[in-house]
């Protein structure tokens, strides 16, 4: 048997950030997935799967099975949740080093892929060949055995990925598939936007400057849970919010959640009465807390702490 045409790692073919759905007879339209991009070589027994960056991720998944042949395709490692989206948490728990409990949590909470494009069949390579007739032939390749994403070409169709899901990835049916590069792909996040109390604040790199908000939500009985953090403040915001945050000072300090990445001086906060609000908007929720910095849309002075609830987060 000869080998296959293609051999890992293959960089995934990447998608830039537009605001809206592309229009044109050239585009076709998929639900955008929360979960880790993989590409599958299948090969006989075990398959390759390999992470977006060039990783081996078979050890992690040992419930993933694919139809026997000799193929390369592209999609995404998804974990559902009840709601109908899907687990971001539970799929990085999955990224562990003992082996006892990969295996204890694969029949807990079975992962599966998702395949959107195919890269190779047999001896040939299809990276040359348009998007529209890769499809086809994935949709040919195994039915009823690869689980496939679904697939429009009406604009209307994909509107309800915009509101319910995660967003839209846009891909144009002419282009070739070109691995690494962000060409004949778009993807479109789907955006909310919630009312949260201002918690507290994180101090910026620069001397007397706001680097982020600290952002809460009530739950129905009156606590007040943080759920994320703002970013992408300009810098003369940064500077004006040192004074505009000083009378609601509490003299405490908060604290984030612990992370392997920053220490805990750098997850420090200064708390603040949760007096303020803002309008924030986000795109990931994972656990409860929006997986993203938000991005503030403006300060609401007309709403009352109490009515900035977690109900929010999953309407």
């Amino acid at each position: 048997m000869t080998k296959l045409p293609l051999k890992p790692p293959v960089l995934p073919q990447l998608a830039r950030s537009k605001p809206d759905l592309p229009i044109g007879d050239q585009w076709s339209y998929e639900p955008k997935y929360d979960g880790f991009r993989a590409i599958v070589f299948v090969e006989g027994e075990p398959s390759m799967i390999q992470s977006r960056g060039g990783k081996s991720l078979g050890r992690y998944f040992p419930e993933l099975r694919f139809p026997k042949g000799r193929y390369v395709v592209d999609g995404e490692i998804v974990i559902d949740d009840p709601d109908g989206g899907q687990d971001f948490d539970a799929l990085q728990n999955r990224i562990h080093p003992a082996t006892s409990r990969i295996n204890m949590l694969a029949e807990q909470t079975p992962a599966h892929f998702v395949a959107f494009d195919l890269l190779a069949c047999g001896d040939e390579s299809w990276l040359e060949r348009p998007f529209s007739e890769r499809r086809a032939r994935l949709e040919a390749l195994a039915p009823g055995e690869l689980i496939l994403t679904p697939l429009t070409n009406a604009p209307v169709e994909a509107e309800p990925w915009l509101r319910s899901g995660e967003g839209v990835v846009a891909k144009d049916c002419n282009a070739p598939y070109r691995p690494g590069e962000r060409t004949g792909m778009m993807k479109i996040k789907r955006q909310r936007t919630i009312d949260a109390v201002v918690v507290g604040w994180r101090p910026g790199k620069e001397p007397d400057t706001v680097g982020s908000l600290i952002l809460g939500l009530y739950d129905d009985a009156g606590k007040l849970h943080v759920v994320g953090h703002s970013s992408g403040l300009k810098a003369a915001e940064k500077r004006a919010l040192v004074g505009k945050l000083a009378p609601y000072e509490t003299g405490e300090r908060g604290h984030g959640d612990p992370s392997r990445w920053q220490s805990e001086r750098e997850l420090e906060w200064i708390s603040l009465r949760p007096e303020l609000i803002v309008e924030v908007t986000f795109d990931h929720v994972s656990g409860g807390r929006i997986r993203h910095g938000t991005k503030i849309l403006r300060w609401r002075e007309d709403k009352a702490p109490l009515d900035c609830r977690l109900e929010q987060m999953s309407s």
